[in-house]
Formats: C-alpha cells, sequence, structure tokens
C-alpha cells in the first residue's frame, strides 16, 4: 500500500469516509447542475451546440489549469483546510450567477462555471487519493463506488430540480424568446434568467455550511511512504522523478478519455435526443436514465470488489460494454411511445409523453459501462507512487480536462466536417472506450518494475 495512516485513524475511518461521499454529493450535483444549463443557456442566448457546450468546456478545463496548483495549495494548507477552501470557492462561484442574470451575461455564467471548476479541481484532487489510500488499495474500487453512488445519485435527482426550476415548457418558452424584440425580449430574458438566483444562493449557503462543520470535524491527514515497493520482490525502488510512472501518465490519459465519455453520454445526451426530434420535456430527463445507469453499477461494484472481481477486470468488461453500446446507439434505429405522469405529494414530478428513439437508449446504458471506471482507473493511475502521491494525483485530475474538450470535438464533427449527429457521436465516442480496454488490460502496468 502507498501510503499510511496512525493505527487509531485507521480504525476509525468510518467519518471520514461518509464525510467524503457527502461531498462526492456536492460534486455530482454542481457538476451536473451545469449540465442541466447548456440546454437552459442555450434555450435563453439563442445559441449553437458549440457555444452552449462552452458551459462543459468551462466547468472541466478549470480541472487542467488548477490541478497542479491544488496539489500545492493542499501541501501548504493540508487535506482538512484544503476541502473548507475549495467549498468557500464553490460557493463564491455559484454568486457570480446573480450579476450574470441581471446583465444577461453568457461570458460571466461561464466565469462563474469556470471558478466553480477551479474550486472541484482543488476538492477532487483532495479526496480522491484519500479516498484510494484510507484503506487497502485493492479494494480503492469498492470505496470510490460508495463515494460515486453518493454523486451519481446527485445527478439523477439534478434534472428533477434544475429541469423543473429551468427547462419547464422549454419548447415555448424558447419560442416565444425567439419571435421577440425589444423591451419584450429583456424582459423575457429578466424572467428567464433570473430563475437561477435562488437556487445557487441557496447552494452557496450549503456550502458556506458545510466548510464550518469540516472545520470542527476531525479528519486524520495520510503521511505517504517515502519509497516505492516492488511488492513481487520485496525491494524497495528509488524513483526521483515522477516522470519515471509512465503508467501515472497512461492512467492521467485514461481520466482524459472517460469523462469524455461520460460527458457526451449524460451532458450530451439530451442535445442528442433533441436532434432526434424527441420532445425537450422528455429529453430533459435523460440524463437521469444515463446516471441511474452508473447506479446500478456501483452497486455491483461494492458487492464484487475484490471479493469477486479485481479492479481491473471490471475495468475490462466496463469498455468491453461501452464499445457495444457505442456500435448499438449508432446502428440501431426505431423508436417507440411513452405516455408518463409521476405525482409525488401532490408535485407533478415527470410528465413525458411522445417517442423515444431506441438509440438514445442504448447511450444511456453508457451510463453502466461507464460506472467503475473511474473507480478503477484511479487507484490503478496512482498506485506505486509512493511520495509522489499528491503530486500523480493532481495530473490523475487534470485528465477531467477531456469532458471539456469532447463535446467541442462531437459538434466540429457535426457542424464543419457535415457528418450526420449519430455518426459524429460515434466516431467521437468509440475511440474512448477503445483506449480504456487498453489501459485495462496493459496500460496500468507499464513501467512497473515486477508487474
Amino acid at each position: 500500500m502507498d501510503a499510511t495512516m496512525q493505527p487509531a485513524a485507521r480504525r476509525s475511518y468510518l467519518v471520514p469516509l461518509i464525510t467524503i461521499c457527502a461531498l462526492f454529493f456536492i460534486f455530482g450535483f454542481i457538476t451536473w447542475a451545469n449540465g442541466t444549463l447548456i440546454p437552459f443557456f442555450k434555450m435563453s442566448f439563442s445559441l449553437s451546440d458549440a457555444q452552449a457546450f462552452l458551459v462543459a468546456t468551462a466547468s472541466y478545463m478549470a480541472y487542467f489549469f488548477l490541478a497542479i496548483p491544488s496539489s500545492w495549495i493542499l501541501k501548504q494548507t493540508g487535506f482538512k483546510n484544503g476541502i473548507i477552501i475549495g467549498l468557500v470557492i464553490l460557493a463564491l462561484g455559484g454568486l457570480i450567477f446573480i450579476p450574470a442574470a441581471k446583465s444577461h451575461s453568457f461570458g460571466l455564467f461561464l466565469t462563474g462555471i469556470f471558478i466553480q471548476g477551479a474550486a472541484l479541481a482543488l476538492l477532487q484532487t483532495a479526496v480522491n487519493p484519500y479516498l484510494s489510500i484510507i484503506g487497502p488499495m485493492e479494494s480503492a474500487a469498492k470505496r470510490i463506488s460508495m463515494a460515486g453512488i453518493c454523486n451519481k445519485f446527485a445527478g439523477m435527482i439534478v434534472p428533477f430540480i434544475m429541469g423543473a426550476l429551468f427547462l419547464k415548457n422549454a419548447g415555448e418558452v424558447e419560442a416565444k424568446i425567439n419571435a421577440a424584440g425589444g423591451d419584450e425580449k429583456i424582459q423575457l430574458l429578466n424572467e428567464v434568467l433570473g430563475q437561477v438566483n435562488m437556487p445557487y444562493i441557496v447552494l452557496a449557503i450549503i456550502f458556506i455550511i458545510f466548510a464550518v462543520f469540516i472545520r470542527f470535524l476531525n479528519l486524520p491527514e495520510i503521511q505517504p511512504e517515502e519509497d516505492l515497493v516492488d511488492e513481487s520482490k520485496g525491494e524497495v525502488i528509488h524513483r526521483k522523478s515522477i516522470f519515471q510512472f509512465p503508467h501515472l501518465f497512461l492512467g492521467a490519459l485514461c481520466i482524459f478519455v472517460y469523462v469524455a465519455a461520460e460527458v457526451m453520454a449524460g451532458d450530451i445526451i439530451g442535445v442528442y435526443g433533441k436532434a432526434l426530434g424527441i420532445n425537450p420535456d422528455i429529453s430533459k430527463y435523460f440524463t437521469s436514465l444515463t446516471l441511474t445507469g452508473m447506479l446500478i453499477g456501483y452497486i455491483v461494484g461494492i458487492f464484487t470488489i475484490p471479493k469477486i472481481m479485481s479492479q481491473q477486470a471490471a475495468l475490462k468488461i466496463c469498455a468491453i460494454l461501452g464499445i457495444i453500446f457505442t456500435v448499438l446507439a449508432y446502428t440501431i434505429k426505431g423508436k417507440f411511445y411513452v405516455d408518463l405522469d409521476w405525482n409525488l405529494f401532490g408535485a407533478n414530478i415527470v410528465n413525458a409523453h411522445g417517442d423515444i428513439y431506441y438509440s438514445v437508449i442504448f447511450i444511456a446504458l453508457l451510463g453502466l459501462a461507464n460506472s467503475l471506471m473511474w473507480p478503477a482507473i484511479f487507484p490503478l493511475g496512482i498506485s506505486h507512487l509512493g511520495k509522489f502521491i499528491k503530486i500523480g494525483s493532481a495530473i490523475m485530475i487534470m485528465g477531467i480536462a477531456g469532458g471539456a474538450i469532447w463535446p467541442l470535438i462531437y459538434a466540429f464533427l457535426k457542424d464543419t466536417v457535415g457528418l450526420d449527429f449519430q455518426l459524429a457521436y460515434f466516431v467521437a465516442v468509440l475511440p474512448c472506450y477503445v483506449y480504456i480496454l487498453y489501459f485495462a488490460i496493459s496500460g496500468h502496468k507499464v513501467g512497473l518494475k515486477g508487474k
């Protein structure tokens, strides 16, 4: 194992685990709430797909630029204070939405989203290695799956909360905005954009309260080992540079393409559904379908890793499923009709009526394929790093930038190259799963002596 904790702390890591799971819920809620903003801003500002995808770019690109600085901040402040700082910055990023809505500034919205991404980069750089090495490394995927359930549960409820707030009667609202002009259009934009104020004020308050809670919580620090040990031979391996761990950089690239595939399956599925002609009142729920698949996969991971299958085996299976579902999403045609009207405590939760194409169902199933990828890739990438664990984790977190770039590649293939939107999706996503399969088979062992 690459890190150690004091014996008393190891015996009582339940509280840190619960705390980290709560943080993963926050990560998921903010990330997928910002995904909901893609169709919302496209509707409000009459944006093209490429322009609307800048929401994902602003959020995920922050990880690329700020993961390494985050590792330095954590080295100076420690794990606990780093989390507190991240939560405060996360709150500030959301509050920027208030002047952005008032000034009708898409650029200012993107600034707030980028700041939130910076906060998430700091938080993710802190908690992912902590979660990986708080217990045995071979069962890290199991703990990450537990946190992943919290993360994706947040994502599942976001479309019902944020979708109900931002995308109610989206088609009708978009038509009114496009038809309006002058003062009438300004008034409509004030009403529509003003809907973001209260939710993000409430979220900012929650983040500050949680930061105060963390301040008074006893979270043990992790002390990494100074040397890498080749477990197969019992030899101490002295490595002086992070660049002597090629499996780390292959792992970071794997995170890059995995997050790209996850964003394409989660954030872009609504846009994909709309391109098929599906009613926006139905397509706004598609992200929840994707995340339901991920939730099921996490539950499987908790009960099977490492007792029934290893992290590597889980990653291989998920990559193969990703390839199969991507091919089926492109090749299987046809549609079916849905008529859903769900009420809870007198409130209408789901009101969806219309056609759904089988292609969208297979994209939603990519959530199942994606489920155990992060839990397996991250510990495999940072394994055997020893004293380089913090900077290695930051490099892995930089890979999240894949979520910023891949939607733009999809838009380029579709709008500039001129590919059919389904073919463009196929061309963009399939290589991601092929590389993940390579990393699962052999990439995670490159450069590790005795592996």
